[in-house]
């Protein structure tokens, strides 16, 4: 699988609740590097998608830039754009608010699936989105 059609899997339909493309995406041992931590194999990833989605109905993610590929790895620029459910600690927004932030991934690839991941994205401007600070 070529590299944009991989990340576009990872984007679309990983991140629309397709877990079951992480099995052909990723690696048995993949590590992906969230902020404050580490989660491992495409069950794990699953899991951290769950957690994820678990607070936002509506889900759309735009591709911004690239993929990029540069030898093995990977980097894009997308946007989040989501409905708040409800239920991050802090938050003052009402379920229903609609919100989007930008953020950047970047992969390493191995054997034509995705190995290592790094997630950048806007947490603060997320946070404000949903009248925490």
């Amino acid at each position: 699988m070529d590299a944009n059609t991989l990340y576009r899997r990872w984007l679309f339909e990983a991140w629309s609740g397709d877990y079951d493309v992480l099995t052909e995406i990723l690696t048995p041992g993949f590590a992906g590097h969230w902020p404050g931590m580490d989660v491992h194999g495409p069950d794990g990833v699953a899991e951290q998608i769950r957690r994820s989605r678990a607070y936002f109905s509506d889900i759309e993610n735009t591709l911004d830039i690239g993929p990029l590929v540069d030898g093995d790895l990977l980097a894009a620029r997308w946007t989040f754009h989501g409905s708040y459910q409800g239920g991050i600690p802090g938050t003052t927004a009402e379920p229903g608010t609609r919100i989007s932030f930008p953020g950047h991934d970047i992969f390493r690839m191995e054997d034509g699936r995705f190995a290592e991941y790094w997630p950048i994205s806007d947490a603060l401007g997320m946070m404000q989105s949903l009248g925490a600070l």
